[in-house]
């Protein structure tokens, strides 16, 4: 039973395995704030995936449940019924996020043979606390987690990048390594072979080199 008071059953049953179905695409992902991914195929088209930003838009309302929750009386009825409301914000909140997640991980595991993503230290990230909000609502880690276990299962290909891997220092179209960038330098022209970059683009079209 969840804190709202819903009841979830179990089933465990017993059936052939679905058969795999290759698929013909490879993909490269970045992952972002403003948004959640960014993805470029073999075919060098590119999608950016916006961030749906669950626990921002619902915050005043959260907010306002938990002052609500704060002001009863310890013990009392209406405490109770203050902290079920509470409850399901956050309910309809993780709700959300996850729709949203299983969607999109389906997705990409339905249409390619192999899903390279960049490997992300969130814990580290999140030491910046201006940010820290933000990265706990994106769900990364629960994204690779959910593509991981999809990929196992269609037979596709899942590759996570080095940690270290400059995916967006490197220029995609010659190669050639550039400076570190500030988080606010949303576009590039490399210094070498002076082709103008989309960050984010030009990361996962490295991430995906990694698939060949």
């Amino acid at each position: 039973m969840t804190k709202t008071g819903k009841f979830f059953v179990s089933l465990l049953v017993k059936q052939d395995d679905e058969p795999w179905i290759p698929a013909k695409n490879k993909v490269g992902i970045d992952f972002g704030l403003k948004h959640f991914a960014v993805m470029t195929n073999d075919d060098r088209v590119s999608e950016k995936i916006d961030n749906p930003r669950f626990l921002r838009k619902s915050e005043a309302k959260v907010k306002k449940a938990q002052r609500a929750l704060s002001r009863k009386k310890i013990g009392s009825k209406n405490r109770e019924k203050a902290k079920l409301l509470l409850a399901k914000k956050h309910e309809k909140i993780a709700n959300q996020r996850k729709d949203f997640l299983h969607k999109l991980s389906r997705r990409i595991v339905d249409e390619n043979q192999v899903i390279v993503v960049e490997t992300l230290k969130s814990k580290d990230m999140m030491q910046n606390h201006k940010v820290a909000k933000s990265i706990a609502d994106v769900s990364w880690y629960e994204f690779v987690r959910q593509l991981e276990y999809k990929s196992n299962f269609y037979g596709r290909t899942l590759i996570k990048a080095d940690p270290w891997f400059a995916s967006t220092q490197i220029c995609s179209s010659c190669g050639v390594k550039g400076e570190k960038k500030a988080m606010d330098v949303r576009e590039w022209t490399c210094t070498h072979c002076s082709v103008h970059h989309d960050r984010d683009i030009n990361a996962s079209t490295n991430l995906l080199m990694l698939a060949n």
